[in-house]
């Protein structure tokens, strides 16, 4: 078996290995810790101990995060401010989802060193135990071990990146879909009567996405005392969205002049439906195009090779062109 295939084989088995580690070491769902730590004391007969208490507790919970944590707060130390607010703004538009890789920005450069350190090295480290034939062998060459390890520790430092820009456009996708129909659902409300916060909080009640959970936020900033357009407008930069953005200062706008809410919510309604139908004939005029690689690179050669393949046999197995080019 040549040693380059297995080489290759052992890193992408250890990428693998990595992100379904990362992926494992996400909590699905993070229960109240006040519940969880009350239903523990009272279905015990004796006082629960400090101790109980932090053993009850994940592996990842006890060891690993304040490890990550420790490491986050060192690498913070040295990391420009601004790419830690960028960081920020990322896990903002990603909807702080839940798991060690996203609990802050330092935790994010913490795991990003440590995939970048752990993928590198392990990839040094099958280069450096490659037989010596081979032509990954670091007795043989040792430029080409330490470039593929450089590339796997650069690839080890933009994995996180790259998953954190995937849930972003996962998410943006989402809020898009489901703005018209939110639209529709706050037109209805605020045309039966509610106000433009108790729509909003109708949104929330009914539907379970994410822009539904915005709209809580929105609403849980108001009752604690933000004004409504700083509270539209804060939305707005966490979805970085041009819809939204659209929606919010309509809103806004609306609010300041004393414009009908229920009218601006039609018009709004309306426009993002056109919108809408204009993004699915963009996809459905991109589409030939989009499929123009996959056929001419996939599909026509296997035909070619269906068709044709039987007829260059027969031609190769001929007694006629064995003795024409054995003639010749």
């Amino acid at each position: 078996m040549n040693p380059l295939f297995l080489i290759i084989g052992i890193v992408v088995v250890l990428i693998i290995v990595i992100v379904l580690v990362v992926v494992g070491l996400r909590s699905p769902e993070e229960a109240n810790a006040l519940q969880t730590r009350l239903a523990e004391y009272s279905s015990r007969e004796n006082p629960v101990t400090l101790e109980e208490i932090e053993l009850s507790q994940p592996f990842s919970e006890r060891i690993l995060l304040p490890i990550i944590r420790q490491l986050g707060q060192f690498a913070a130390r040295f990391t420009p401010q601004a790419s830690l607010e960028s960081v920020r703004h990322q896990l903002d538009l990603a909807g702080n989802p839940k798991g060690i890789l996203f609990k802050d920005a330092s935790t994010l450069w913490a795991i990003r060193i440590i995939a970048c350190v752990g993928l590198g090295g392990l990839i040094l480290f099958v280069t450096m135990i490659a037989p010596s034939n081979s032509a990954l062998s670091i007795k043989s060459s040792a430029i080409k071990a330490l470039g593929f390890a450089l590339g796997g520790a650069v690839l080890g430092f933009m994995m996180p990146v790259m998953l954190l820009k995937s849930k972003i456009s996962r998410r943006q996708d989402e809020i898009i879909k489901a703005m018209p129909d939110a639209l529709d659902l706050l037109t209805v409300c605020v045309e039966a009567g509610l106000g433009f916060d108790q729509a909003m909080s109708k949104v929330n009640e009914k539907w379970e996405n994410e822009l539904s959970l915005a709209f809580g936020r929105v609403i849980a900033e108001i009752r604690i005392g933000k004004l409504r357009r700083e509270a539209l407008r804060d939305m707005a930069d966490r979805m970085d969205i041009p819809d939204v953005t659209s929606f919010a200062a309509a809103i806004i706008q609306a609010d300041q002049l004393g414009v009908s809410i229920g009218k601006v919510l039609r018009i709004q309604s309306e426009q993002m439906r056109i919108k809408r139908r204009q993004r699915a004939e963009k996809k459905a005029h991109e589409a030939p195009i989009k499929m123009l690689i996959p056929m001419a690179f996939l599909i026509f050669p296997s035909i070619y090779i269906v068709l044709l393949g039987p007829a260059a046999l027969i031609l190769v197995t001929s007694p006629a062109v064995k003795s024409t080019f054995g003639g010749g």
